[in-house]
C-alpha cells in the first residue's frame, strides 16, 4: 500500500517521531536511571553533573525527521552533517529510533535498560561525547571545532552523483571565517558528475552569550546575500507559539521544493551534458533557541528562545533536587506514553517513519568509509626515475618531476583522486597534473585571459583558503576517497588545528571496531623555509613538523625527501597508506640530484640511510657524523662534507640521510622507531653529530633524548629570516655549508688545534658571503656554480 507523505496522518507521525528525539535528548543530558519516569525522581536517577548542550537540539531534531521523510518520499541517497557544535544527542537519538544505535551497540537495547544505558552513557565518564564524534553512527567528523560542515560536505559528494549532503549549519558557526569563505563551494560542484549540498543554515538567534549575526538581519537581506553567493533559499520560521503541525507542514512544503529543484538540476545537467553553473537552493530555518524546553529561569528570565538555552538551561543535578519538577514537567511534556509501550520499547509506528537499511542516515556507507571505496591504483616509480650522470651536477625541480607521476596516477583513479589546495598548483610547480586534468571550475571562462579551467577537472585549487581546500580534502578521504593538499609550507599552518581535529577523528575511529578504514590525508608543504627568500620572513614558518610530531606516532608521518626521486619513493609510498596524515616536505626550486631510484626506494622503505658515496669512515669509527634531513639541509651537509674532505682528507666522516623523520624515535615513543643498537650502529654513542634539519631544532633535540649519544649540534631553522638571497636564508640560521664545517672541526677534539686556522677561513667565508650579496643581490658564485666531487680518502 503507497504511503501518502503528504497526508495529515503522516505528519502527525513524524510529530510523534520529532518528540521521540526531544525526549531522548532530554534524557541523555540529565538521567543515568528511571528513564521513563515510572517512579518518583530521585538524586540517584540524575547525573551529579549534567554536561552538554541544548540549544540546537529540538531544531537538529526537527530538522533530521524531515530529512528522513524525504528520504522515504524521493528514496534519496543522504547523509547528514551536524555543523552545530556540542549537539551530540542529535545523531545518537536519532540512530537509536532507526534501531542502527542498537545494531551496532547491541548492550543499548530497545527497551528500558537499553534507555538507561543509553542516557547514563552520553558526556559520562566512559560512556560517549557531547558532540558528534567517530562513536556515533553516521558522523564524519568532530563536532567540536566549528567551521567545516559545509566543506566538508562539498568534499563528500564530488565524485558521488548521487549523493546529498544535508549539511546543518549552526548561527554562531555560520560567523567563523571557514564556514564563511565555503558558501563558495557552489562555485565548484559538478551538477554531472557531483552529487549535491543542501545547506541548512539553523538560525536560533544566539551564541553562548550574544546573539548572532544573521539571525538579526531580515529575509530581505538574507536573501540578498544568499543569491549573491549563487545560492537559492528558502525559509522556514517558527516561533515559540507556532502549532507545531503548522511547522511541520511548512517544513515538509519546503523540503520538497529544494530536493526537486536539486533533481530538476541534475536531470538537466545530465540529459544534456549542460555543464552550466546552476544555482542550487538551500534551507534557511528560523527557530527559537531551545525550541519546546523550559521557557524561564527562577528569576523570570527567558530561557527558550535566549542564550540561557545554549547549554544546560536548569539548575538540576543530584546535588541539587529543589527544583526537579522542572525537569519531570519538561520531559513529560513530550508526552512518553504516546512513544513507548509498557517495556520501554518505542512503538512500532514510530521507528516505520525511519528508512529502511542503508538509507538510515546514520549507516549510509559513505559516513563509514565510503559507498564503493577502492584503493588507490599507482603507477610505477620506476617508470618515472630521474636519470642523471654525476651526482649534485644535474639540476632538476623536484615538484615538477612529481607531477608527471600525479597525472599517471590520476589518469589511473578517474573518479576517485583529487588534488586540493589555495591557488598555488601551477606556483609548486604540478605542471603535469595542471595541463593534464585542468582545475574544477564552474564559473564562466575568459579564454584569452584564463587557462587550465574546466568544468570537469580533477584539481579543485580556485579558492584562495586554505580551510576550504583542506576541509574539501578530509569530506573526500572521509568518504572512502584519495587526494592530497599542497600549499605553502608556512601558511600550512592556517589548517593546524584541523589537522588536529582529524587526527582525532582518526584516533577515535580506530577504536570502533565497525568503523571502516579511511585513505590517509596528505599534505605537501613546499615554497618552503629555506626557499622563501622573496617573500621573506612572514612566509618562514616550518612549524607543522613539530606540531604534528606532538600527535599519537600510529597516525602520523613526516617525510623529508632530498630530491626528485626520492619524492617519488615517498609519494609511492604514503599514497598506499590508510589512517595516517602524511607530511610530505619537499622543494619545488631547481635544485641538485643525488640518489638513484634504487637507492631513494631503499632510503624510504628504512626510513633513513648510511650513504656510502658521502662518507670516508667505510669499516672504521668515524670522527663525526653528519645527518640531513630535508632538501637544502641535504645539500649544505654535503657541501660541508666536501669542504671537510679537500682540508683534512683524513677526517673520517659519516653522513646519514635521513627521508622518514620519525623513525628516527626511539620505541619508546613510536612503534615503528630505531632501536637503541640500530641507533647507536649509525649514530656512534659518544661522536659528535652535525644534524641539518628542515624545522625547528626542538624536534631533533626530543628525538635524541632519550638515546645513548647527546653530543649532538642541530643546525636548523633558528627564527631568522628576511628577503634575501637564498643561500642568505641558509646563512641566517646557519645551516650553511661554511657553519657546518667549523662546527664539525670545533667539535672534534683532535682538530681543536690544527683546525683552529679553518675556523677562522670560515668565519671569512661568512663575511664574503654578507658583502657579496648587499653588493650584488646574489649569491657566491662558489655557492650557486658548487657541484660535488667524489670525495679522497687516506
Amino acid at each position: 500500500m503507497a504511503v501518502d507523505y503528504d497526508s495529515t496522518q503522516y505528519l502527525e507521525l513524524t510529530d510523534k517521531y520529532w518528540r521521540t528525539a526531544n525526549y531522548l535528548s532530554v534524557g541523555q543530558l540529565f538521567l543515568r536511571d528511571n528513564p521513563l519516569l515510572k517512579r518518583d525522581l530521585i538524586s540517584t536517577d540524575v547525573k551529579i553533573k549534567p554536561i552538554g548542550h541544548w540549544g540546537t537540539i529540538v531544531g537538529q531534531n526537527f530538522i533530521y525527521a524531515h530529512l528522513n521523510r524525504i528520504i522515504n518520499k524521493y528514496d534519496l541517497n543522504m547523509f547528514y552533517i551536524e555543523g552545530s557544535g556540542h549537539g551530540g544527542q542529535v545523531m545518537v537519538s536519532n540512530s537509536y529510533i532507526d534501531g542502527s544505535y542498537t545494531e551496532i551497540y547491541p548492550n543499548i537495547t530497545q527497551d528500558e535498560s537499553g534507555l538507561q544505558k543509553l542516557f547514563k552513557q552520553f558526556s559520562f565518564p566512559g560512556g560517549v561525547a557531547s558532540h558528534a564524534a567517530p562513536e556515533t553512527p553516521g558522523s564524519i567528523h568532530e563536532g567540536g571545532e566549528l567551521g567545516y560542515s559545509l566543506s566538508h560536505g562539498t568534499g563528500a559528494i564530488l565524485d558521488n552523483p548521487d549523493v546529498i549532503a544535508a549539511v546543518e549549519i549552526g548561527d554562531g558557526e555560520a560567523e567563523t571565517g571557514p564556514l564563511a569563505t565555503s558558501w563558495f563551494s557552489d562555485k565548484f560542484i559538478n551538477p554531472i558528475k557531483d552529487g549535491a549540498v543542501l545547506p541548512i543554515l539553523n538560525l536560533n538567534g544566539y551564541k553562548i552569550s550574544n546573539p548572532t549575526i544573521l539571525s538579526r538581519m531580515s529575509d530581505e537581506d538574507l536573501t540578498s546575500y544568499f543569491k549573491g553567493m549563487g545560492w537559492d533559499p528558502y525559509f522556514v520560521e517558527v516561533t515559540a507559539d507556532t502549532d507545531h503541525m503548522e511547522a511541520h507542514k511548512q517544513m515538509a512544503q519546503v523540503m520538497d521544493t529544494v530536493i526537486e529543484k536539486i533533481k530538476q538540476i541534475q536531470k538537466n545537467a545530465r540529459e544534456n551534458n549542460d555543464n552550466a553553473l546552476p544555482t542550487w537552493p538551500m534551507i534557511i530555518f528560523r527557530s527559537p533557541k531551545g525550541w519546546t524546553g523550559p521557557k524561564k529561569d527562577l528569576d523570570g528570565n527567558p530561557i527558550e528562545g535566549s542564550f540561557r538555552a545554549h547549554q544546560v538551561p536548569i539548575p538540576v543535578a543530584a546535588g541539587s533536587m529543589e527544583h526537579k519538577d522542572l525537569l519531570i514537567d519538561w520531559l513529560k511534556s513530550y508526552k512518553p506514553e504516546e512513544l513507548f509501550d509498557e517495556n520501554g520499547t518505542l512503538k512500532p509506528e514510530i521507528r516505520e517513519l525511519a528508512p529502511k537499511g542503508d538509507k538510515r542516515m546514520s549507516v549510509n556507507p559513505i559516513t563509514n568509509g565510503g559507498i564503493k571505496p577502492e584503493p588507490l591504483k599507482l603507477p610505477k616509480i620506476d617508470d618515472f626515475e630521474f636519470k642523471f650522470e654525476n651526482r649534485g651536477v644535474t639540476q632538476a625541480q623536484d615538484m615538477l618531476e612529481w607531477s608527471k607521476w600525479l597525472k599517471a596516477v590520476s589518469n589511473l583513479n578517474p573518479t576517485n583522486f583529487r588534488a586540493f589546495g589555495p591557488d598555488e598548483t601551477k606556483s609548486n610547480r604540478l605542471y603535469a597534473l595542471l595541463d593534464s586534468k585542468k582545475r574544477q571550475w564552474m564559473e564562466d571562462v575568459d579564454d584569452p585571459y584564463d587557462e587550465n579551467l574546466a568544468p570537469q577537472g580533477r584539481i579543485i585549487d580556485s579558492q584562495l583558503s586554505e580551510h576550504q581546500a583542506e576541509g574539501w580534502l578530509e569530506g573526500y578521504v572521509l568518504t572512502g576517497r584519495h587526494g592530497f593538499f599542497a600549499t605553502y609550507e608556512s601558511f600550512g599552518r592556517i589548517v593546524d588545528s584541523m589537522l588536529t581535529q582529524h587526527f582525532k577523528w582518526m584516533r577515535k575511529a580506530s577504536e570502533q571496531y565497525w568503523r571502516h578504514d579511511y585513505p590517509s590525508l596528505n599534505v605537501i608543504n613546499t615554497s618552503t623555509v629555506f626557499q622563501q627568500d622573496h617573500n621573506g620572513y612572514t612566509h618562514q614558518d616550518p612549524g607543522m613538523l613539530t606540531h604534528l610530531a606532538e600527535k599519537k606516532p600510529e597516525f602520523i608521518r613526516e617525510y623529508l625527501p632530498a630530491d626528485a626521486n626520492e619524492l617519488l619513493a615517498v609519494g609511492d609510498s604514503a599514497f598506499r597508506t590508510y589512517e595516517k596524515i602524511n607530511l610530505i616536505v619537499t622543494s619545488k626550486h631547481p635544485r641538485r640530484q643525488w640518489y638513484t631510484m634504487d637507492e631513494a626506494q631503499n632510503l624510504v622503505k628504512n626510513g633513513l640511510g648510511y650513504i656510502d658515496w658521502a662518507s670516508t669512515d667505510q669499516g672504521q669509527e668515524p670522527d663525526v657524523v653528519f645527518a640531513a634531513a630535508g632538501s637544502e639541509p641535504n645539500l649544505e651537509a654535503l657541501a660541508a662534507i666536501s669542504i671537510l674532505n679537500k682540508e683534512f682528507p683524513e677526517m673520517k666522516i659519516r653522513y646519514i640521510n635521513v627521508v622518514d623523520l620519525l623513525k628516527l624515535r626511539s620505541p619508546k615513543v613510536d612503534p615503528r622507531g630505531l632501536s637503541d643498537e640500530e641507533f647507536d650502529n649509525l649514530f656512534t654513542t659518544d661522536k659528535p653529530v652535525i644534524f641539518a634539519f628542515h624545522g625547528f631544532e626542538g624536534l631533533i633535540k626530543d628525538i635524541f633524548f632519550d638515546r645513548h649519544n647527546h653530543n649532538l649540534h642541530v643546525h636548523g631553522y633558528r627564527e631568522n629570516g628576511d628577503i634575501t638571497t637564498p643561500f642568505d636564508m641558509r646563512v641566517l640560521n646557519q645551516l650553511d655549508r661554511f657553519d657546518l664545517a667549523k662546527e664539525a672541526v670545533q667539535d672534534i677534539p683532535a682538530y681543536s688545534v690544527k683546525g683552529s686556522y679553518f675556523i677562522q677561513r670560515m668565519n671569512d667565508k661568512v663575511s664574503e658571503h654578507n658583502r657579496y650579496i648587499r653588493d650584488t643581490g646574489t649569491d657566491l658564485p662558489e655557492v650557486t656554480e658548487w657541484q660535488w666531487e667524489a670525495l679522497k680518502t687516506k
